[in-house]
């Protein structure tokens, strides 16, 4: 079922359906130290009740009281852009509807995960929100967050192997790489290219990261007939994800293997057509690749995902050619008003985005997202191709992100 939110940007700050007060549990002035992440933060909130109230588009009030609940939030890293506007809109969220808050960054450490996870536990959070760095290497610390009870939402990517997990909250990643593939065809007319051929290389994610094989193979099933075909062809030979993924999706790993496939397979001359990246960090590798090492002077087609700034800057430049962006701050939303269920005793279902009204689409799942325990119910939003020509309109209209000297700067 698809519903629409409520985003007037204005509400950065908090949204979220009915819910009453919530008993109390602990109560927080937190002062507890935590092991040394990238950064840890610590906000309390006044001990008296904090309701949040705002207005849908067809004007109804809606409100999210979770005052005397203690959230603890557990991000990967501070070293990708995006995580950092996670945590701050996770944080922003929560806080306004009265909870208090604890934000963890884990530096792309898994063992620093895990203590962090363990120091939230220790702390006596309520809820859980967990971007794993590595989701197969949770299940033991969140093992005693389901013996003390603590629901746990996997918030971005799944969290496999364990039965402590409540819910999922994402994007549809499958669809993110599907947009990048369909991209790239319509760019390149593939449907009508006749006997004329185009050369692809592929640049994945993560291994450790869960989605990174969903984009990976939405885009792969996406161009996989046209390679079958002919019409793309992949000079490098490496069409698998495990050839083509990229450690922590590390700049300088996806501009290294790059310069390697470009000195390998194109110094004479081949003209490379498009290098599908899974995400931006790994397009700014693979573009400042093509920028010092290839021979050609074509426009490369570069696909990438997110919206960082730096990447929405060279799309502005010429230089990368479209990213999918996934309204991160949407995907908060969701969070809290899953969480906020959650902690007011409901079992959460598909009922939750009709009386949320929300002006954005997002499905209820309870198929697509097995983590080897069982299939984890899922709230997946739709992401959005992002090109030079819709910047204005997707972006800086919609006020997730303003203009300044010309390119878009991040709002929040």
């Amino acid at each position: 079922m698809k519903a629409k939110k409520l985003v007037s940007l204005a509400l950065a700050g908090a949204m979220v359906f009915s819910l009453g007060a919530c008993g109390s549990s602990s109560s927080s002035s937190s002062t507890a130290s935590s092991a040394a992440g990238d950064v840890v933060s610590k906000s309390d909130t006044t001990s008296t009740a904090a309701t949040t109230s705002t207005s849908t588009n067809s004007g109804t009030a809606i409100t999210a009281d979770l005052s005397g609940k203690k959230v603890g939030i557990s991000m990967p890293t501070k070293s990708l852009e995006r995580w950092n506007r996670d945590g701050s809109f996770l944080e922003q969220q929560f806080k306004s509807a009265g909870a208090d808050t604890e934000l963890t960054f884990s530096d792309n450490k898994i063992d620093q995960q895990v203590k962090d996870i363990e120091n939230l536990i220790a702390d006596n959070v309520d809820l859980l929100v967990v971007a794993a760095i590595d989701g197969e290497s949770l299940s033991n610390v969140l093992a005693d967050a389901k013996d003390m009870n603590i629901p746990v939402i996997s918030y971005d990517r799944l969290i496999m192997n364990t039965d402590a997990i409540s819910y999922y909250v994402s994007f549809d990643n499958y669809k993110v790489g599907q947009l990048q593939g369909q991209f790239v065809i319509d760019q390149l007319d593939l449907d009508n290219a006749g006997d004329k051929t185009y050369n692809i290389e592929f640049t994945a994610g993560d291994p450790a990261d869960n989605n990174a094989t969903y984009f990976f193979n939405g885009a792969m099933d996406t161009l996989k007939p046209y390679i079958d075909k002919g019409t793309l062809k992949v000079p490098s030979g490496q069409t698998s994800f495990s050839e083509c993924g990229t450690a922590s999706w590390d700049t300088t790993k996806a501009m290294n293997r790059m310069q390697n496939i470009l000195g390998s397979y194109y110094s004479d001359g081949t003209q490379l057509d498009v290098a599908l990246c899974s995400n931006d960090s790994t397009a700014l590798g693979v573009t400042q690749a093509i920028e010092s090492d290839y021979a050609g002077d074509n426009k490369v087609i570069i696909t990438g995902q997110d919206g960082d700034e730096a990447n929405l800057a060279n799309i502005i430049d010429g230089k990368q050619t479209m990213t999918v962006y996934k309204a991160v701050k949407n995907e908060t939303y969701v969070t809290l008003a899953l969480g906020a269920a959650i902690l007011n005793g409901e079992k959460p279902d598909e009922s939750l985005i009709s009386s949320s009204g929300w002006d954005f689409d997002c499905t209820y799942d309870t198929s697509s997202y097995n983590n080897g325990t069982a299939v984890i119910p899922s709230y997946l939003l739709t992401p959005t191709v992002v090109t030079k020509d819709n910047i204005q309109k997707e972006l800086v209209d919609t006020g997730y992100y303003k203009m300044e000297n010309g390119y878009p700067k991040a709002v929040g």
